[in-house]
């Protein structure tokens, strides 16, 4: 059975130049969450909204997470039900712990859960991305158990790196879809 993509947009949701929403417009296996307040950010909602889209779906799921989108993946891996996980992408995750890296509108995010998921994952990072430094990055991969790709100096492989669809997160994703 095919795997769904479920993409999961950080604080702002994912705009049209995003790679996420390429990736959005480009499969038919793909379901995008799409939150109440994107600039505003409240865990507990954005948390059900996610359950909700992977209790309605029949088949295994790779989920797709962008910045802050990542603490709320690991916090909904704390709270619910993972069998249907096949694999994560956790793409430039905003270190909600830090008020020097994040704005105060993610600190409900905080902490950021430290365990080991129960399902194969990639942390993609970059060099020079505002929102979270490297070894922060490198830390976070190891505790959860995470794979680590360090993909140069890209930002926060947003709309701004100017990925478009960026193909090396394609490739990146490939590997998750072989498990």
């Amino acid at each position: 059975m095919e795997a769904k993509i479920v993409i999961i947009p950080g604080l702002g949701g994912s705009g049209d130049d995003h790679w996420q929403s390429f990736w959005s417009r480009s499969f038919d296996n793909v379901v995008r969450i799409e939150q109440e307040n994107w600039d505003e950010p409240e865990l507990e909602k954005w948390l059900e909204k996610l359950n909700e889209a992977i209790e309605k779906l029949d088949s295994p799921v790779i989920l797709v997470a962008h910045s802050l989108a990542v603490s709320l993946v690991l916090h909904w891996a704390v709270k619910y039900d993972k069998s249907k996980i096949k694999g994560a992408l956790l793409v430039a995750p905003a270190d909600v712990d830090s008020p020097e890296h994040t704005p105060d509108v993610v600190r409900g995010f905080a902490p950021i859960p430290i365990i080991k998921l129960a399902f194969p994952s990639i942390v993609v990072a970059s060099l020079n991305d505002p929102y979270l430094s490297l070894n922060r990055a490198k830390y976070f991969a190891e505790q959860w158990g995470s794979e680590f790709i360090n993909i140069g100096k890209k930002g926060h492989i947003n709309s701004d790196s100017n990925l478009g669809f960026w193909e090396e997160g394609q490739l990146i994703l490939q590997k998750l879809l072989k498990y």
